[in-house]
C-alpha cells in the first residue's frame, strides 16, 4: 500500500511516499480503508520529536520514531474486522482515531471507532476526531460551561477553537472568540456573539472578565490569563508552544498545575484526544451533534497523499482555518 513514512525525526521535508505491506488484523480490530487523514498539530510533534521530553514517554521514541507511518484521524471504509470485532462490517462508513492514518489503510480497535454521519463527506469526518473531542473536553468536560455564562475561546478559527465555539453556543454561552483579521466573520458564523482581533485588541486588558477560557494558543502569561478570568472562573489550557522546545508545553501545563493549588481559579490541562480517556462516547457525542446540525465542521485546505508534507507544514505555521485533509484516492 502507499503510506507516507518517516524514518528519523526533523522537518517535513523528512516525509516521504512509499509502498508498505498492508498492516495485519488482530482479533480486536479493524482495518480501514482511509479515505480522508486529518492534519493535526500532534503530528508535527511526532514527525520532530518536539518537545524532546516527550520522546522519553508514550509512542514518540527517543532517538527515531516508533511509528514509521504518522496520522491519527482518519475517515474511510472498514475494509475487514478481526473475530473478535461486533458492530462493524466491510463497507461501513466510519470515522476515528486510526494511528498510521497517512496511508491508504490504516488499523484501529472498533472503541476507537464510531459510525460517520451520511451529511458529511469524507474530508469533513476526517476533520472531526483529535479537533471536535478535545473541544468537547475542553468546554463540556474540563470547563463545565453553562448557559449564560461568559467564554473566551483563544485560537477560535483553528481545528479546536472552530469545534469549541459551536458547542459553547450550542450550551447557550455568551462565547467570545480571539482569532485573526482575516478570520473575524468565520467566527462569528460559528456562533461567536463577540470576536476579539487579536492583531488589534488584547483579551486580557481587563476589560472584560470570563468564567471559562480555552487557551489553544499558549501565547499569554499565567498571570496574564488569570487576570481575565473572574475570581472563580476556570482556564482550561490545551498546550501551545513551538518546535524546538526541549518542555515546549508540557513545562507550561506543569506550571499551571503547580499554582492551580494556591488560587481560587481552577487552572486545568485537556487531556490528550489522540486519543486518551472515553474516546468512544466522547466520538459518539460529537457526531449526535453533527447529525443534529449543531456542529459543522471547518476544512481549510485539502492535500493529496503524496503532498501531506506540505499539509503538515501548514498546520505547523500555526495560521490553519479549521483543518487541514489529506486526502487519499
Amino acid at each position: 500500500m502507499k503510506a507516507i513514512v518517516q524514518e528519523r525525526f526533523g522537518p517535513p521535508d523528512i516525509l516521504r511516499l512509499a509502498d508498505i505491506d498492508r498492516p495485519e488484523v488482530g482479533a480486536d480490530q479493524v482495518l480501514v480503508r482511509v479515505r480522508a487523514a486529518a492534519v493535526n498539530p500532534y503530528d508535527w510533534h511526532m514527525m520532530r520529536g518536539d518537545p524532546f521530553v516527550a520522546r522519553l514517554m508514550g509512542p514518540v521514541g527517543l532517538t527515531r520514531p516508533k511509528c514509521r507511518v504518522a496520522g491519527i484521524d482518519a475517515a474511510g471504509q472498514v475494509e475487514a474486522v478481526g473475530s473478535g470485532v461486533r458492530g462493524f462490517k466491510p463497507g461501513d462508513e466510519v470515522l476515528g482515531f486510526c494511528p498510521g492514518s497517512f496511508a491508504e489503510f490504516a488499523r484501529t480497535t472498533a472503541d476507537l471507532l464510531v459510525p460517520k454521519p451520511a451529511s458529511l463527506t469524507f474530508e469533513q469526518a476526517a476533520a472531526v476526531p483529535v479537533g471536535a473531542v478535545t473541544a468537547l473536553r475542553g468546554i463540556r468536560t474540563v470547563g463545565r460551561v453553562k448557559a449564560g455564562q461568559r467564554v473566551l475561546v483563544n485560537g477560535a478559527a483553528g481545528g479546536v477553537g472552530t469545534f469549541a465555539v459551536q458547542i459553547a453556543a450550542a450550551l447557550d454561552a455568551e462565547v467570545t472568540g480571539v482569532c485573526g483579521t482575516r478570520n473575524v466573520d468565520l467566527v462569528r458564523s460559528l456562533g461567536a456573539a463577540h470576536v476579539v482581533d487579536y492583531t488589534r485588541d488584547d483579551f486580557t486588558d481587563r476589560r472584560t472578565h470570563y468564567d471559562v477560557i480555552l487557551d489553544n494558543v499558549g501565547n499569554r502569561p499565567l498571570s496574564r490569563l488569570r487576570q481575565a478570568l473572574t475570581p472563580t472562573g476556570i482556564l482550561v489550557a490545551n498546550g501551545g508552544g513551538s518546535p524546538g522546545h526541549v518542555f515546549g508545553a508540557v513545562g507550561s501545563l506543569l506550571r499551571l498545575m503547580a499554582v492551580n493549588g494556591f488560587v481560587r481559579q481552577q487552572l486545568r490541562p485537556i487531556l490528550p484526544a489522540a486519543p486518551a480517556g472515553p474516546a468512544h462516547d466522547d466520538l459518539l457525542a460529537v457526531t449526535a451533534l453533527i447529525e443534529a446540525g449543531t456542529l459543522t465542521p471547518v476544512v481549510d485546505r485539502t492535500y493529496s497523499l503524496a503532498d501531506t508534507a506540505e499539509g503538515v507544514r501548514h498546520v505547523e505555521h500555526g495560521h490553519a482555518r479549521g483543518k487541514a485533509v489529506v486526502t487519499v484516492p
